[in-house]
């Protein structure tokens, strides 16, 4: 079992404790009041990120590159949803362990992030191959000189 998960109720529980002896009823009201409020801002963000998630397509993104870069390890499933503002695409077997959910964007790069308990362990971006069809035919590529484009830069004489 996680024992961090245990810490927050427990360390809830001592905090509330604490201000029964030294504040009374008043502590505890006060302190009570201080957890309910920690829990439903939680829910709040919690909410508010599916929300967000509900009006995309499954498993899309942005950009994958931007995906790749901002991803670091041990952050949640609900911290990369509100990342890409998508429910990923489950590519692994329901509930069994680890997880893993593909992100794609518009130009067929996808990332695929693996989660065990939750949280990231790896993940890794996939880039579809160049056409080269296009190179090959002759059409100008966007970084092409056009035609009188130097004399464009030259200062007048």
């Amino acid at each position: 079992m996680n024992l961090s998960k245990l810490f927050v109720p427990v360390g809830g529980l001592i905090l509330l404790g604490v201000a029964y002896r030294s504040y009374g009823w008043a502590g505890v009201a006060l302190v009570g009041g201080a957890i309910v409020m920690f829990l439903l801002m939680h829910f709040n963000r919690t909410m508010q990120v599916l929300k967000r998630a509900a009006d995309r397509p499954i498993g899309t993104v942005a950009s994958a590159v931007m995906l790749n870069a901002k991803l670091k390890r041990k952050a949640t499933l609900l911290h990369v949803i509100a990342m890409t503002r998508a429910l990923g695409e489950l590519r692994s077997p329901k509930d069994e362990q680890p997880e893993l959910f593909r992100w794609t964007d518009a130009g067929g790069s996808w990332v695929d992030v693996t989660f065990v308990g939750g949280k990231v362990t790896e993940w890794t971006l996939v880039r579809p191959e160049a056409i080269e069809d296009e190179t090959a035919a002759g059409a100008p590529s966007a970084d092409a000189v056009k035609p009188g484009a130097a004399d464009a830069l030259r200062p007048p004489v």
